[in-house]
């Protein structure tokens, strides 16, 4: 039975300081299916003691010691994949299949990816007389949301882990179950008292406490820009790092004389996968203007197979958003859409038909946008894609770049030549060519105000270690 009452601090479960709670609510029902402690700066202030005591002893530790831990870690996880898949499932919405092979998956997904890097990443470099030293950053903090809640917690706490750093983790208070069946993972592996602590709670509180925590040393954090900022300012006065996966608004450019149907129609797919709550997903189609309509009525005919319904449920392609707040905001931006003067191909506002309750929103979407328009600037994070038309390649690439954000980006054209060109142009930090999905071993991260730092593989290791020089070491 998962302990949603109690924070993990120190080796072991403990009460909060101060007793609060919230419900969490199942998106499919809209109904509250229990309570989850909520945290206080006293429970972070505690987390933070212990981990600085861990992290004494744990800095220590030899990269074998840590490989055997990551081993044990992959070993248990692997046991409860479905379990979390279920929680998963059940908190945000996504469909159970998908649930347990991706969003779990994605978490075992990181790990195993982190512990082929720990066994040969070179921790020292000699340059000149000098040994180069890369060594933990020290007590982390880190901050995950809610739409890949594994993926995100994974590709934080493994290569933390493996690098020798202690944390303490704050999830989503919409998705805490996943995180605290992590937390058990961690405990039952031998991962030492300490080293890893998880407090529940909301941003303006824990998230902020851990933001302006003198004894953290770096801040990892994924979520909103707006949060990123505000998490950035308190870190601020104490000059910790700061490491950031925000929003986005990626373009998808498809270039004349690309495979229309197999591009439109993954595009389209991609962008409605997990209900479109992806920061990297494919939300600004960019195709040749001569082409429009024929793209719109791909995209039409996949909106229209594309079912929105019970994540339990058989033949369920996507289930709901994850709360009330996203809805209405998805709402709002679909009549600005339609408003604005976009032509609406597919969905609309509301819930889909034969639903009467959940907070599902119809895959919809939007031909004819023009870059100016409200939904081809702000992230909507819900299953609605804008269309928008270029006269030419380099319009296209024009309107991909003007954006605040810079995450992701797609090309597809008539050669790997052709999408290579047009990537190479993407202000981004991800480029997908020819439908190629994203290799864990490679750097995922954002240009712009999509954030700073990199997640993934060595680079994701390399975010939580600080780089020493020795000089004289290399003396003769």
């Amino acid at each position: 039975m998962v302990n949603r009452m109690q924070f993990y601090i120190d080796g072991a479960w403990v009460d909060p300081a101060v007793k609060k709670s919230t419900a969490v609510v199942n998106p499919a029902t809209e109904e509250a299916m229990y309570e989850v402690a909520l945290g206080s700066k006293a429970d972070v202030d505690k987390a933070v003691a212990a981990a600085k005591r861990a992290f004494a002893t744990f800095s220590q530790t030899s990269r074998e010691e840590r490989v055997a831990l990551l081993t044990k870690v992959i070993e248990i996880y692997k046991g409860r994949l479905k379990e979390i898949g279920a929680a998963v499932s059940d908190e945000m919405g996504a469909p159970l299949p998908m649930a347990e092979k991706l969003q779990a998956g994605a978490g075992l997904g990181h790990l195993m990816t982190t512990l082929d890097v720990l066994k040969n990443y070179h921790f020292e470099e000699p340059v000149g007389t000098a040994m180069v030293l890369r060594e933990p950053i020290g007590v982390v903090g880190m901050i995950t949301p809610w739409n890949w809640p594994l993926n995100q917690i994974a590709c934080k706490v493994a290569p933390a882990l493996a690098a020798g750093c202690t944390m303490i983790l704050k999830p989503s208070e919409f998705t805490p179950t996943s995180a605290l069946i992590f937390a058990e993972i961690l405990h039952e592996a031998g991962v030492p008292k300490g080293v890893f602590n998880l407090v529940n709670g909301l941003g303006p509180e824990v998230g902020a406490a851990m933001s302006e925590h003198p004894d953290i040393d770096m801040i990892s954090f994924t979520g909103s820009t707006r949060a990123g900022i505000d998490v950035a300012k308190r870190a601020a006065p104490t000059v910790k790092r700061v490491s950031q996966e925000l929003g986005g608004k990626s373009p998808n450019v498809i270039l004349e004389g690309a495979d229309l149907t197999k591009a439109v129609t993954g595009g389209v797919m991609h962008m409605f996968n997990n209900s479109g709550q992806s920061c990297n997903a494919p939300s600004r189609m960019i195709v040749p203007a001569s082409k429009m309509k024929e793209v719109a009525a791909i995209a039409k005919a996949v909106a229209d197979k594309t079912k929105a319904g019970d994540p339990r449920a058989e033949g369920t392609t996507i289930g709901p958003v994850v709360n009330r707040g996203q809805w209405d905001k998805i709402q709002g931006l679909i009549k600005k859409g339609i408003d604005e003067g976009a032509t609406l191909v597919a969905g609309g506002p509301g819930l889909p038909e034969g639903v009467n309750k959940g907070f599902y929103v119809r895959p919809t979407i939007f031909a004819d946008v023009t870059p100016e328009m409200t939904i081809a600037r702000e992230e909507i994070f819900g299953p609605v894609l804008t269309i928008i038309g270029a006269k030419d390649e380099a319009e296209a690439v024009h309107i991909a770049n003007d954006t605040p954000y810079g995450l992701a980006g797609y090309v597809t054209g008539a050669s790997v030549e052709d999408a290579k060109r047009v990537g190479r142009q993407i202000r981004a930090g991800n480029v997908n060519l020819q439908g190629v999905p994203n290799d864990r071993t490679a750097p995922f991260g954002g240009y712009k105000q999509s954030g700073n730092g990199r997640e993934w593989g060595k680079y994701g290791l390399e975010d939580f270690l600080e780089v020493k020089a020795v000089a004289g070491f290399n003396a003769a």
